[in-house]
């Protein structure tokens, strides 16, 4: 029977947001995932957006090749939090990556559910 564990993004640092300080590719580290191909992370990932302008977010999920490996979201301003991974999956050690329009105004929080064999 599987196995699920609630765990923190491996780019956070106790669980707390992780600034998007780069403003193209390769992103800010959000994630690295589970090594091998027989357990699986559930990636939950959202983000805030503290400039008064709204600002585009690129989700480099599992690579950089455009369109294959990005998910782009406009994050509104000053307006909470908005879900930008939907529980996606990954595994092999393969990472999520993210930067925005303009460095150091988006901030990623998230976690993972890791799901073991």
């Amino acid at each position: 029977m599987a196995q699920i564990t609630k765990r923190l993004l491996s780019g956070s640092t106790n669980g707390r947001g992780i600034v998007v300080a780069t403003a193209a590719t390769p992103g800010t580290l959000l994630h690295a995932a589970v090594t091998g191909t027989a357990d699986l992370d559930e990636i939950w990932i959202y983000a805030v957006n503290s400039s008064a302008t709204d600002r585009q977010l690129t989700v480099e999920f599992g690579g950089v090749t455009d369109p294959d490996d990005q998910v782009e979201f406009t994050v509104p301003a000053q307006d909470g939090l908005y879900l930008v991974i939907p529980g996606l999956l990954l595994n092999n050690a393969v990472v999520v990556r993210a930067f925005a329009a303009v460095a150091s105004v988006i901030v990623c929080y998230g976690y993972v559910h890791r799901i073991t064999a």
